[in-house]
């Protein structure tokens, strides 16, 4: 049996208090003012420009020094009085141990572990992403003045989860680009929280790029080869990490393992110079993902020689090298001329100009911004109350026959049953860290009602039914019954990818058995990152509701708890699509077309017309919404310049119209929609706002997602929330071409339930067409 959390708590609480004595400034990284042979270097001068700094302490290393300052266990070097450097850190949700620069122990035991990023998608909360960035760099900072991580964080995942199958989906925000997007830039900027060019901490957006299969039916990342089409790189997988370089100003992205389109991404000068660095401007540095240019060589045999791929891979814009890799060949290269020094040095500026942005190279870190962080603000109240709340906003209720909430007086003895039913570790879904304490949903139902427990399963691999008896009894005699299953990272992490959509082993029939015999209410909880086909319980009139609490954090059990009572109003929404068991056979995961074709069906909900078994934003509520239009415009310009039509031979009857080739900066048309709470209980809703281009638009979406908005509304009352829609950013499709255009036309707008028809034309310097 876990302790309670608050017991964990008070115990991190204590073991910090008494060490905090014995913490110790860190060690200035580099330029201590008490080391007389430093202080009058001039990248030791915080009031010279950044880039005159980095340039002088380039021109004193020697090019062993540079190459060994190129992997991600950078050397020390004594001489000019600068330490060796970790970069490898994890922040997914939370400050994590999984990367060799970040150590728990003495007063840093723990730190607070939010949900997994796929269950806080689910909340469709924009600030909510941006306060978890804040209090995870907070505590980051924290350890790092404490001796205990780096300052580089490489996080956020960003990649789309294509196939329900991919074991590491439960990382990312979802399957659509908008908000993996929209989520990567405000996560990126609570983390950074930067201050002019200064950072908190340096973020990373990975794994650039069409990453989404780990270990599948003998084909693995280290050797799948991506085939991509120009239209699904431009209006899928590139936009997450457009919208992290462009919008969210990140510090770093790291290139994946996969190829695509028979190149190793991390030697693609096209995809790093190219793109990242030459199109979106990206301002700080690309790294490889761990041993992948090792990869590149051993695996994929990209190259004749080592040396090779390590100059394919600088050449082609890699700064550094997560792995020994060119820390070993570098050097060769160099003496073979396969680059320069010059090659070099410009990797090394992109990496010491974020170490400089982070105040590596102003000497005493106590004395920075952030140097005051340290035990006292990591694991606070506030950051715990935090992972609670965003718990609570990411979890989702499925169905809903009317049994829940449940109720304090008539369900006074409760059934807990399954075997994530008190789990704590499960809780924290992957790259976690040493959470700060748990509540486990046993734990959880237990502050409301007295409580019998039996596993029903010995884990979530349940593979025998000797423990079910049990199970049915305890549901037979309580006024409730909750079953708590689904999955854990024995069945989905990362490398590890399901062969499967249905509940493992004998799952399923432990929970129709106990729905059969339940005296009360069976409530159905599911905790995974991937959907599950439970078309069998959705169907089941004895199971009257199903929650999905995707991988719910530290505090996940208080929040199940909360919305089984109703404490709290569930107002999550599904950011993926949860597919029939029989859709997998019909999509291979190495087909990477996003589009139906033929007998393949398509991905995500933008392209896949098939039957599911919830759709992609579905969630219900405690209460009823109703949606209006309050302000809707019916006619939408794009401006576009004289010039064009003179130099191009344009005219005004194209069907669609270059995004490149509009005036992109004139203002957004605002719609205003009243959200009316009908029902009788205080509720949040989330508004998710959808586009349909014109009829004939071959290969676009059946619809996209433009915008969303998270309100909370008293029961009886009306809010109006306003939207944005602008031609260039929300009303444009890719062609097969991968160029990005604005249909001119009908385009249909779905906000809720209410439909609206927008027409967008052409006009030429505001003169109508």
């Amino acid at each position: 049996m876990p302790k309670p959390a608050s017991f964990l708590s008070l115990s991190l609480l204590l073991t910090a208090t008494l060490c905090i004595s014995l913490v110790e400034s860190r060690v200035p990284f580099a330029c201590d003012p008490h080391n007389g042979l430093t202080t009058s270097l001039v990248f030791c001068r915080v009031n010279l420009p950044i880039h005159v700094r980095v340039r002088d302490l380039i021109a004193r290393l020697t090019l062993p020094e540079k190459i060994r300052l190129m992997v991600n266990n950078a050397i020390a070097l004594p001489r000019l009085g600068i330490q060796g450097y970790e970069w490898w850190s994890e922040a997914l949700h939370g400050v994590s141990n999984v990367g060799p620069g970040t150590k728990f122990g003495g007063a840093f035991p723990g730190a607070t572990s939010f949900p997994q990023v796929i269950t806080t998608a689910a909340s469709f909360n924009e600030s909510l992403w941006e306060q978890i960035g804040r209090v995870v760099s907070d505590e980051a900072r924290a350890m790092y003045n404490g001796g205990m991580a780096g300052l580089t964080y490489w996080s956020p995942n960003v990649n789309i989860f294509r196939d329900p199958r991919w074991g590491r989906g439960q990382e990312t925000p979802g399957e659509d680009p908008v908000l993996a997007g929209k989520y990567a830039a405000r996560y990126v900027h609570g983390l950074q929280s930067p201050t002019g060019l200064r950072l908190k901490v340096a973020a990373c957006c990975k794994h650039y790029t069409a990453y989404d299969l780990d270990n599948w039916k003998g084909v693995d990342r280290f050797h799948f080869n991506a085939r991509v089409s120009k239209q699904d790189l431009a209006d899928t997988y590139d936009v997450p990490f457009k919208a992290c370089v462009v919008e969210g100003k990140v510090a770093s992205v790291m290139c994946s393992y996969n190829q695509v389109n028979g190149k190793p991404t991390c030697a693609d000068p096209d995809l790093l110079k190219g793109t990242i660095r030459g199109q979106w401007g990206l301002n700080g540095y690309i790294v490889s993902d761990c041993d992948s240019v090792g990869v590149m060589y051993d695996t994929q045999h990209f190259t004749a020689t080592p040396e090779e791929s390590a100059a394919d891979a600088i050449k082609a814009g890699l700064d550094l090298d997560c792995g020994p890799f060119l820390a070993i060949h570098t050097d060769m290269a160099v003496r073979r001329g396969l680059i320069s020094e010059s090659d070099v040095d410009l990797a090394l500026a992109n990496t010491i100009t974020v170490q400089m942005r982070l105040g590596m190279f102003d000497g005493e870190p106590s004395a920075q911004p952030y140097g005051n962080l340290g035990p006292r603000d990591v694991c606070t109240p506030a950051h715990q109350q935090l992972a609670l709340e965003a718990a609570r906003q990411g979890i989702v209720l499925l169905k809903n026959s009317g049994s829940l909430p449940l109720s304090t007086t008539r369900h006074r003895t409760v059934a807990v049953i399954g075997p994530n039913s008190d789990v704590t570790v499960t809780m924290i879904g992957n790259y976690a860290g040493v959470a700060c304490g748990y509540t486990s949903p046993l734990q959880g139902i237990a502050r409301y009602a007295r409580t019998v427990h039996q596993e029903g399963c010995s884990s979530v691999a349940c593979r025998t039914n000797i423990l079910f008896d049990r199970a049915e009894v305890a549901a037979r005699h309580a006024d409730a019954t909750v079953l708590v299953m689904g999955l854990d990272q024995s069945i989905e992490a990362e490398f590890r990818d399901r062969t499967g959509l249905l509940l493992p082993g004998l799952q399923q029939e432990l929970v129709s058995r106990v729905a059969r015999a339940s005296k009360g209410p069976t409530v159905l909880v599911l905790m995974s990152g991937g959907p599950i086909d439970v078309t069998f319980a959705k169907n089941d009139p004895r199971i009257s509701a199903i929650i999905w609490a995707g991988y719910p954090g530290q505090a996940g059990g208080t929040a199940i708890a909360d919305v089984l009572f109703g404490t709290t109003n569930p107002g999550g929404k599904l950011p993926m699509t949860w597919y029939p068991q029989d859709y997998i056979g019909k999509v291979p995961m190495t087909n990477m077309g996003m589009r139906p074709s033929g007998g393949y069906p398509g991905r995500t909900y933008r392209f896949y017309k098939g039957p599911v078994v919830f759709p992609f934003g579905h969630g219900l509520s405690y209460t009823s919404f109703r949606h209006s239009l309050a302000l809707a415009p019916t006619d939408l310009s794009v401006l576009l310049d004289t010039n064009l039509f003179a130099t191009k031979n344009y005219t005004l009857s194209s069907n669609a119209i270059r995004v490149k080739h509009a005036k992109c900066d004139s203002p957004s048309s605002l719609f205003h929609i009243d959200v009316d709470n009908t029902g009788t209980m205080d509720g949040t809703h989330t508004l998710l706002v959808f586009s349909t281009p014109p009829a004939g638009q071959k290969w676009s979406p059946e619809k996209q997602l433009i915008g969303f908005r998270r309100v909370h509304i008293a029961a009886g009352s009306k809010q109006r929330v306003k939207i944005n829609v602008h031609p260039c950013k929300h009303l444009s499709i890719v062609d097969e071409f991968g160029i990005r255009r604005i249909p001119m036309g009908s385009h249909s707008l779905h906000i809720g339930d209410v439909k609206h028809s927008v027409s967008v034309r052409a006009n030429l310097e505001g003169i109508k067409a």
